[in-house]
């Protein structure tokens, strides 16, 4: 794996507890899931906030009585075109 070396300054008792978590030898993996995750959440939230605002209620006329009404209408459609089909085969 190639990648850079960064020098960071843990505080003690982070260090600690890291190294009680994975050992010395697992530190650095674990720095780097810890970071990777977090650059992900971070990236996740900057995509929600830029998508806010562009959900528009008139473009989606079949969520007006709400989700639960909608999904719920879904599953009985589902379950109708299921019971028809094994009533054929």
């Amino acid at each position: 794996m190639g990648g850079k070396r960064a020098h960071i300054i843990l505080p003690d008792e982070l260090a600690t507890e890291i190294d009680d978590l994975v050992g010395k030898r697992g530190r650095s993996r674990f720095i780097v899931g810890a970071a990777s995750a977090e650059v992900r959440r971070r990236l996740q939230l900057k995509a929600l906030e830029k998508a806010a605002g562009s959900w528009k209620d008139r473009n989606h006329p079949e969520l007006k009585g709400g989700t639960r009404r909608w999904v719920s209408r879904m599953r009985r459609e589902s379950e109708a075109r299921l019971d028809r089909v094994r009533r054929r085969g």
